[in-house]
């Protein structure tokens, strides 16, 4: 319990690695282009092995 107060100057300091507020008149297109392509490439997995498991589905119930 002691110990608790030596740490607590840690987690309330300001970050060192925050040098400023990210300017939103100015977004990083490069990581705005990698966040949106991540998010496309991902739900075209899901979708495709929906797909895929839908397919599966009616085959072995006799759908198909």
């Amino acid at each position: 319990i002691q110990n608790l107060g030596r740490l607590t100057p840690l987690f309330g300091s300001r970050s060192v690695f925050t040098s400023s507020k990210p300017d939103t008149a100015n977004p990083n297109w490069l990581r705005v282009g990698l966040a949106f392509g991540t998010s496309v490439f991902l739900w075209g997995l899901v979708n495709k092995q929906h797909s895929a498991d839908v397919q599966e589905y009616k085959v072995r119930n006799g759908l198909e």
